[in-house]
């Protein structure tokens, strides 16, 4: 994957989804904007609500050949017709996960502010590794991915890297010559205008 002149998006879902509004949503977001892949990240574990908003977004996505991947629920990935998956701990499962999905399947890791962490996970696979929040967030321990990880890492790896949790017009103009994604998600959905909204963050990147 080259790198861009300016990062992609990532877009990531709201953790409940209406199923009557947001598909809407989320068709006016990607006819708007060139999006690179949506990640579904759904909270709780109701196999079949997750896969009513899996079925609905793949609808979506797929009408207008954008990759769409689910944290974390490798076999649903699989029985639902999704692009691959995304893991939340860090380096653990890629090398099963990949095993399961097979070589074209697409197979991302979250890593924190771990660069270790990111390493081993390139190591054993992935398309893409993910660290953040790179904004002050109140969950967690209070950790943040700074910018020089980002720096670091794309002067001296090659795996894809995407900058997310947080983001604001002034992170994402610091982080732009050195991310190859911008994950977002909450940054849009939480406005009423989340099109209005990317488009902002957008923007920043100069």
């Amino acid at each position: 994957m080259d790198t861009p002149e300016q990062p992609q998006i990532y877009l990531i879902t709201p953790p409940t989804l209406t199923l009557s509004t947001f598909p809407d949503q989320l068709a006016r977001v990607l006819d708007s904007t060139e999006i690179a892949c949506i990640r579904l990240a759904l909270a709780g574990g109701d196999e079949d609500a997750i896969a009513r908003a899996a079925d609905a977004c793949r609808e979506v996505a797929h009408a207008r050949d954008v990759a769409l991947v689910i944290s974390n629920h490798v076999l649903l990935a699989q029985r639902l017709g999704l692009d691959g998956v995304h893991l939340d701990d860090a380096a653990r499962s890629v090398r099963a996960a990949r095993k399961e999905l097979g070589a074209d399947a697409i197979v991302g890791s979250f890593c924190g502010a771990s660069s270790h962490d990111g390493m081993t996970a390139g190591e054993a696979g992935v398309d893409y590794v993910a660290f953040g929040p790179v904004g002050s967030a109140t969950l967690g321990d209070g950790t943040r991915a700074e910018p020089d990880l980002f720096q670091w890492w794309s002067e001296m790896i090659e795996v894809p890297v995407v900058a997310e949790g947080g983001l604001t017009p002034d992170l994402i103009r610091d982080l732009t010559p050195c991310t190859d994604f911008f994950g977002i998600g909450d940054e849009i959905w939480s406005q009423d205008n989340p099109v209005e909204a990317l488009n902002a963050l957008i923007a920043a990147m100069g």
